[in-house]
Protein backbone atom coordinates (compact mmCIF):
# COMPACT_ATOMS: atom_id res chain seq x y z
CA UNK A 1 0.00 0.00 0.00
CA UNK A 2 1.16 3.10 -0.72
CA UNK A 3 1.95 6.05 2.41
CA UNK A 4 -0.53 7.86 2.33
CA UNK A 5 0.06 11.94 2.85
CA UNK A 6 -0.89 14.84 4.90
CA UNK A 7 -1.16 18.05 2.70
CA UNK A 8 -1.69 21.43 4.79
CA UNK A 9 -4.47 24.06 2.28
CA UNK A 10 -3.45 27.79 2.10
CA UNK A 11 -6.60 29.51 0.72
CA UNK A 12 -5.29 33.01 -0.63
CA UNK A 13 -7.36 35.43 -1.13
CA UNK A 14 -5.59 39.34 -1.46
CA UNK A 15 -2.39 37.96 -0.99
CA UNK A 16 -3.05 36.43 2.42
CA UNK A 17 -4.26 33.51 3.77
CA UNK A 18 -7.88 32.86 5.09
CA UNK A 19 -10.54 30.20 6.22
CA UNK A 20 -14.53 29.90 5.92
CA UNK A 21 -16.87 27.72 6.72
CA UNK A 22 -19.22 26.20 4.05
CA UNK A 23 -17.55 28.40 1.33
CA UNK A 24 -18.39 31.58 3.28
CA UNK A 25 -17.26 33.81 6.26
CA UNK A 26 -13.49 34.19 5.62
CA UNK A 27 -11.58 35.11 8.43
CA UNK A 28 -7.56 36.01 8.36
CA UNK A 29 -5.38 32.86 8.94
CA UNK A 30 -1.47 33.99 8.42
CA UNK A 31 1.05 34.98 5.95
CA UNK A 32 1.12 31.89 3.67
CA UNK A 33 4.86 31.93 2.54
CA UNK A 34 5.82 32.13 6.67
CA UNK A 35 2.99 29.02 7.06
CA UNK A 36 4.12 27.38 3.97
CA UNK A 37 7.86 27.49 5.28
CA UNK A 38 6.40 26.25 8.82
CA UNK A 39 4.47 23.02 7.18
CA UNK A 40 7.55 22.26 4.96
CA UNK A 41 9.87 22.23 8.23
CA UNK A 42 7.21 20.52 10.37
CA UNK A 43 6.89 17.15 7.69
CA UNK A 44 3.94 17.88 5.96
CA UNK A 45 4.32 15.73 2.98
CA UNK A 46 2.80 18.33 0.41
CA UNK A 47 1.06 21.52 0.43
CA UNK A 48 -1.57 23.26 -1.78
CA UNK A 49 -2.36 26.82 -2.55
CA UNK A 50 -5.81 27.91 -3.75
CA UNK A 51 -6.19 31.38 -4.63
CA UNK A 52 -10.07 31.43 -3.98
CA UNK A 53 -11.33 34.66 -5.68
CA UNK A 54 -9.20 34.56 -8.95
CA UNK A 55 -11.98 32.66 -10.92
CA UNK A 56 -14.55 34.87 -9.70
CA UNK A 57 -12.51 38.33 -9.93
CA UNK A 58 -12.06 37.25 -13.81
CA UNK A 59 -7.89 37.28 -12.85
CA UNK A 60 -4.96 34.58 -12.60
CA UNK A 61 -3.40 33.26 -9.85
CA UNK A 62 -0.39 35.53 -8.83
CA UNK A 63 2.85 34.09 -10.27
CA UNK A 64 4.95 36.00 -7.54
CA UNK A 65 3.72 34.10 -5.14
CA UNK A 66 4.43 30.60 -6.49
CA UNK A 67 8.05 32.11 -6.68
CA UNK A 68 8.27 33.27 -3.02
CA UNK A 69 6.69 29.95 -1.86
CA UNK A 70 9.25 27.85 -4.07
CA UNK A 71 12.32 29.65 -2.57
CA UNK A 72 10.99 28.89 0.77
CA UNK A 73 9.88 25.28 0.56
CA UNK A 74 11.80 21.73 -0.20
CA UNK A 75 8.09 19.46 -0.51
CA UNK A 76 6.09 19.17 -3.77
CA UNK A 77 3.35 22.00 -3.62
CA UNK A 78 0.04 22.13 -5.59
CA UNK A 79 -1.05 25.67 -6.87
CA UNK A 80 -4.58 26.39 -8.21
CA UNK A 81 -7.59 29.46 -8.78
CA UNK A 82 -7.63 31.21 -11.85
CA UNK A 83 -6.35 28.62 -13.84
CA UNK A 84 -7.96 28.56 -17.41
CA UNK A 85 -5.71 27.69 -20.52
CA UNK A 86 -2.35 25.43 -21.06
CA UNK A 87 -0.06 28.97 -21.04
CA UNK A 88 -1.39 29.39 -17.16
CA UNK A 89 -0.73 25.93 -16.26
CA UNK A 90 2.71 26.63 -17.83
CA UNK A 91 3.60 29.82 -16.28
CA UNK A 92 3.00 28.13 -12.67
CA UNK A 93 4.76 25.02 -13.45
CA UNK A 94 7.85 27.34 -14.86
CA UNK A 95 7.45 29.67 -11.37
CA UNK A 96 8.22 26.53 -9.37
CA UNK A 97 4.80 24.82 -8.86
CA UNK A 98 5.01 21.07 -8.83
CA UNK A 99 1.37 20.33 -9.91
CA UNK A 100 -1.76 22.55 -11.24
CA UNK A 101 -5.10 22.36 -10.15
CA UNK A 102 -8.18 23.04 -12.53
CA UNK A 103 -11.72 23.05 -11.66
CA UNK A 104 -13.99 25.54 -13.03
CA UNK A 105 -11.90 25.82 -16.16
CA UNK A 106 -12.25 22.07 -16.48
CA UNK A 107 -15.95 22.03 -16.24
CA UNK A 108 -16.12 24.38 -19.07
CA UNK A 109 -13.70 23.12 -20.81
CA UNK A 110 -12.47 19.41 -20.28
CA UNK A 111 -10.17 19.47 -23.68
CA UNK A 112 -7.70 21.54 -21.46
CA UNK A 113 -7.29 18.12 -19.07
CA UNK A 114 -6.37 16.18 -22.20
CA UNK A 115 -3.99 18.46 -23.85
CA UNK A 116 -2.44 20.01 -20.10
CA UNK A 117 -1.49 15.90 -19.35
CA UNK A 118 -0.33 15.48 -22.20
CA UNK A 119 1.96 18.33 -22.68
CA UNK A 120 3.42 17.86 -19.17
CA UNK A 121 2.78 14.52 -18.01
CA UNK A 122 -0.57 13.93 -16.40
CA UNK A 123 1.43 13.68 -12.68
CA UNK A 124 1.34 17.18 -12.84
CA UNK A 125 -2.37 17.62 -13.49
CA UNK A 126 -4.57 17.84 -10.80
CA UNK A 127 -8.70 17.89 -10.61
CA UNK A 128 -10.37 19.96 -8.01
CA UNK A 129 -13.75 18.95 -7.75
CA UNK A 130 -16.19 20.81 -5.35
CA UNK A 131 -19.18 19.31 -4.22
CA UNK A 132 -22.11 18.91 -2.60
CA UNK A 133 -24.89 16.51 -1.95
CA UNK A 134 -28.72 17.43 -3.25
CA UNK A 135 -31.43 14.55 -2.52
CA UNK A 136 -29.78 11.45 -3.11
CA UNK A 137 -26.80 12.42 -4.75
CA UNK A 138 -23.50 14.23 -5.12
CA UNK A 139 -22.81 17.36 -7.56
CA UNK A 140 -20.50 19.20 -8.59
CA UNK A 141 -20.07 23.28 -8.29
CA UNK A 142 -17.81 25.85 -9.66
CA UNK A 143 -17.18 28.67 -9.39
CA UNK A 144 -15.85 28.92 -5.41
CA UNK A 145 -18.85 26.63 -5.01
CA UNK A 146 -21.34 29.34 -6.44
CA UNK A 147 -23.45 27.54 -9.44
CA UNK A 148 -24.32 24.04 -9.52
CA UNK A 149 -23.25 22.63 -12.75
CA UNK A 150 -26.02 19.70 -12.57
CA UNK A 151 -23.32 16.89 -13.14
CA UNK A 152 -23.01 13.90 -10.82
CA UNK A 153 -19.90 13.92 -9.26
CA UNK A 154 -18.96 10.48 -10.04
CA UNK A 155 -19.84 10.61 -13.74
CA UNK A 156 -17.02 13.72 -13.32
CA UNK A 157 -14.22 11.89 -11.50
CA UNK A 158 -15.04 9.09 -14.16
CA UNK A 159 -14.75 11.59 -17.03
CA UNK A 160 -11.49 13.46 -15.91
CA UNK A 161 -9.61 10.36 -15.32
CA UNK A 162 -10.43 9.45 -18.87
CA UNK A 163 -8.94 12.47 -19.78
CA UNK A 164 -5.50 12.30 -18.24
CA UNK A 165 -5.88 13.62 -14.93
CA UNK A 166 -2.98 13.21 -12.73
CA UNK A 167 -5.11 13.27 -9.14
CA UNK A 168 -8.44 14.28 -7.84
CA UNK A 169 -8.52 16.71 -4.73
CA UNK A 170 -12.42 16.25 -3.61
CA UNK A 171 -13.80 18.70 -1.51
CA UNK A 172 -17.18 18.04 0.60
CA UNK A 173 -18.89 21.70 0.47
CA UNK A 174 -21.06 20.19 3.51
CA UNK A 175 -18.12 19.37 5.91
CA UNK A 176 -15.68 22.43 4.88
CA UNK A 177 -14.44 24.27 7.45
CA UNK A 178 -17.41 22.25 10.26
CA UNK A 179 -14.19 20.44 12.18
CA UNK A 180 -16.49 17.70 12.37
CA UNK A 181 -14.72 15.08 9.96
CA UNK A 182 -14.00 14.26 6.19
CA UNK A 183 -17.33 12.95 4.28
CA UNK A 184 -16.80 9.29 4.20
CA UNK A 185 -19.32 8.73 2.00
CA UNK A 186 -18.39 10.95 -0.52
CA UNK A 187 -14.94 10.08 -0.33
CA UNK A 188 -15.53 6.68 -0.20
CA UNK A 189 -17.46 6.82 -3.43
CA UNK A 190 -15.19 8.18 -5.71
CA UNK A 191 -12.03 6.69 -3.91
CA UNK A 192 -13.33 3.39 -4.78
CA UNK A 193 -14.41 3.84 -8.45
CA UNK A 194 -11.38 5.60 -9.96
CA UNK A 195 -7.58 4.50 -10.35
CA UNK A 196 -6.44 7.52 -9.65
CA UNK A 197 -5.33 9.30 -6.14
CA UNK A 198 -7.78 10.84 -4.18
CA UNK A 199 -7.31 13.56 -1.42
CA UNK A 200 -10.09 13.95 0.88
CA UNK A 201 -10.72 17.43 2.12
CA UNK A 202 -13.32 19.35 3.99
CA UNK A 203 -14.22 18.87 7.52
CA UNK A 204 -11.07 18.24 9.07
CA UNK A 205 -11.50 18.80 13.34
CA UNK A 206 -8.45 18.70 15.63
CA UNK A 207 -9.39 14.84 16.19
CA UNK A 208 -6.70 12.68 14.73
CA UNK A 209 -9.18 10.65 14.18
CA UNK A 210 -10.66 11.91 11.74
CA UNK A 211 -7.50 11.49 8.99
CA UNK A 212 -7.58 7.91 10.35
CA UNK A 213 -11.47 7.52 9.28
CA UNK A 214 -11.10 8.87 5.80
CA UNK A 215 -8.02 6.36 5.25
CA UNK A 216 -9.38 3.11 6.40
CA UNK A 217 -13.04 3.72 5.31
CA UNK A 218 -12.84 6.00 2.52
CA UNK A 219 -10.03 4.86 0.76
CA UNK A 220 -8.20 8.24 0.62
CA UNK A 221 -4.66 8.70 -0.80
CA UNK A 222 -4.32 11.58 0.99
CA UNK A 223 -6.13 14.37 3.51
CA UNK A 224 -6.12 17.80 3.06
CA UNK A 225 -6.54 20.56 5.96
CA UNK A 226 -6.50 24.01 6.60
CA UNK A 227 -7.83 25.70 9.57
CA UNK A 228 -6.48 22.77 12.49
CA UNK A 229 -3.29 23.42 11.40
CA UNK A 230 -2.96 27.21 10.77
CA UNK A 231 -4.48 27.41 13.97
CA UNK A 232 -2.29 24.99 15.85
CA UNK A 233 -5.00 22.71 16.81
CA UNK A 234 -3.65 19.83 15.49
CA UNK A 235 0.00 19.94 14.83
CA UNK A 236 1.61 17.91 11.64
CA UNK A 237 3.82 16.10 13.68
CA UNK A 238 1.41 15.03 16.73
CA UNK A 239 -0.76 14.07 13.86
CA UNK A 240 1.80 12.01 11.76
CA UNK A 241 2.79 10.18 15.29
CA UNK A 242 -0.82 9.40 16.41
CA UNK A 243 -1.17 7.42 12.22
CA UNK A 244 1.95 5.44 12.59
CA UNK A 245 0.76 4.16 16.07
CA UNK A 246 -2.65 3.06 14.41
CA UNK A 247 0.02 1.11 12.18
CA UNK A 248 -1.18 3.91 9.32
CA UNK A 249 1.45 3.84 6.42
CA UNK A 250 2.44 7.41 6.36
CA UNK A 251 5.57 9.41 4.95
Amino acid sequence: MLAKRIIPCLDIKDGQTVKGVNFENLKYAGDPISLAKKYSDEGADELVFLDITATNEGRKTTIQMVENVAKQVFIPFTVGGGVKTVNDIKALLRAGADKVALNSAAVKNPDIIKEASEEFGSQCIVIAIDAKKIDDDFYVFINAGQKNTGIKLLDWAKKIEALGAGEILLTSMDADGTQAGFDIAMTKLVSENVNIPVIASGGAGDKPEHFCDVFEYASADAALAASIFHFDLLPVPELKKYLREKNISIR
